[in-house]
């Protein structure tokens, strides 16, 4: 008997689509699953069995009645508790917000439905969404299925572990910082931070526009354990919605931008720092990548460290204007006891200078960012995709922000590659590459803007010569 929640999303479609399973035995499957491990790991947050069935047996119906059949149709997906999904609270990790229920569903979530992808639970966030390790008073803490010691990242922590676990072939997340790639790092997963107004993204329960680099630097994704699934999740997640003003009509595949394609690798981005297992993961995908027929190359990525400080100077510029009162007011202790070690860490990061928060300052930093672009861009008309950590240390013990400032500022530097991503706006896949001692490691794969396929392109090789590391059982 075919075990369903094993099986990817492409698969699950195509076999209720062959009339080989129904999507009411696919959903059973997948809420079994969660009835035996998510007690363990405390991914998802939020159970709602009732409709998630009601909507398989709706699909089941619909394929009988001879209707159109979305590429997804059948296919579970978990919805993380940061985004409208109507009928539900969105929490954002935070206890002052469980009573804050969406009207209706955020663009991402219409997407999935209209692709036939049916949601079956809320995943987990840390508090505000602003941290790489996955834990808040109101839901409490998630764990990584591979090793409870370890972080499953953040903020997309609760839907990384889920997706790893078997608890859904496709987990929605979002990504400011790496809150995608990260946790797909973390977990041993493949995840997809899109171009900025790839996927439009709009929360009809805000109470104001994100400020403006939070809109320039965020973007909502999916988790899967394969590329291809990836790939399919992302194609559901991009249709047009007029509510996001970013949102581009740009096409999924292009043309080929070299032939040979090209990829330079990076081990060490800015050439400060790198854990042996993270160059020899970087290298070996290289060479993935070589056999695969791909010309490569190695850079050096120089201004890494300057980018992902400029990405922090404007992040907590923001944060300190605009965020902090209501973490002040309505986070825990815990959360508060972290803004403090991220305020710090800022300093630390920046060479013991605070990072500038005056106006002038946020201006010229914001305008900096156009600079930084073009030499990526310039960088990518020559070498194709670059291949680089998504962090420089394994993954990180689990809730090791709050420890101290000096730590936080570590983490950030072993991240910089991943927060330069951001604040560039560009697209970039992380993929696994294996699990030396029990833990996963992988590489991200950063593209031009609006060439996610190129970035997947090159997942797709390295998969193929690594292989696919989910789902798993949690490993006690």
């Amino acid at each position: 008997m075919t075990e369903w929640w094993r099986e990817s999303a492409v698969a699950i479609a195509a076999a209720i689509r062959a009339r080989e399973v129904t999507a009411e035995e696919v959903m059973a499957s997948h809420l079994e699953r969660v009835d035996r491990v998510n007690g363990r790991l405390n991914a998802i947050t939020v159970r709602h069995d009732d409709e998630a069935m009601a909507a398989a047996r709706a699909a089941d119906r619909a394929q009988a009645a001879g209707e159109p059949l979305g590429p997804l149709h059948g296919a579970p997906v978990t919805i993380k508790e940061n985004v409208d999904q109507k009928g539900h609270a969105t929490t954002n990790g935070v206890e002052a917000f469980a009573a804050v229920v969406a009207e209706d569903d955020a663009p991402v979530v219409a997407n999935l439905r209209k692709a036939g992808a049916i949601p079956m639970g809320r995943t987990n966030t840390p508090e505000f969404s602003l941290r790489y390790f996955t834990d808040n008073v109101l839901r409490g803490q998630t764990f990584n299925p591979w090793d409870r010691n370890v972080t499953p990242g953040g903020s997309s922590g609760g839907a990384a572990a889920a997706c790893a676990a078997g608890m859904g072939p496709i987990a929605h997340g979002n990504d400011l910082g790496g809150s995608i790639r990260y946790p797909a790092y973390a977990c041993g997963l493949v995840g997809v931070r899109p171009t900025l107004g790839r996927v439009p993204a709009y929360n009809p329960t805000q109470a104001e526009e994100r400020p403006a680099t939070i809109q320039l630097m965020s973007v909502q994704g999916p988790h899967a354990r394969n590329v291809a699934d990836c790939r399919a999740a992302l194609a559901a997640m991009a249709r047009r919605d007029a509510r996001d003003p970013w949102w581009t009509p740009a096409p999924l595949e292009g043309t080929a931008t070299h032939v040979p394609p090209r990829a330079a690798i990076c081990p060490d981005p800015g050439g400060a720092g790198v854990d042996p297992k993270v160059a020899e993961a970087v290298r070996g995908a290289g060479d993935a990548l070589a056999n695969a027929g791909y010309a490569v190359a190695e850079v050096a990525l120089r201004d890494v460290v300057e980018s992902a400080r400029l990405w922090m100077a404007l992040l907590m510029a923001e944060v300190e204007e605009l965020m902090e009162p209501a973490i002040r007011e309505h986070g825990s202790h815990k959360i508060n006891r972290v803004l403090d070690n991220y305020k710090a860490a800022g300093e630390t990061f920046h060479g013991g200078e605070k990072p500038g928060t005056d106006r002038a300052t946020y201006m010229r930093n914001l305008a900096r960012r156009a600079a930084g672009l073009r030499d990526w861009s310039l960088l990518m008309e020559e070498h194709g995709v670059i291949v680089g950590p998504v962090s420089t240390e394994p993954p990180f013990p689990r809730n090791d922000d709050e420890t101290g400032a000096a730590r936080v500022a570590e983490i950030f530097l072993a991240n910089r590659l991943t927060c330069s991503v951001n604040l560039m706006g560009l697209p970039s896949v992380a993929v696994p590459t294996g699990a030396p001692d029990g833990v996963p490691m992988g590489v991200q794969v950063v593209a031009p803007r609006y060439r996610e396929d190129m970035a997947f392109d090159a997942a797709q090789a390295i998969e193929d010569a690594r292989g696919v590391l989910t789902p798993i059982d949690p490993a006690w």
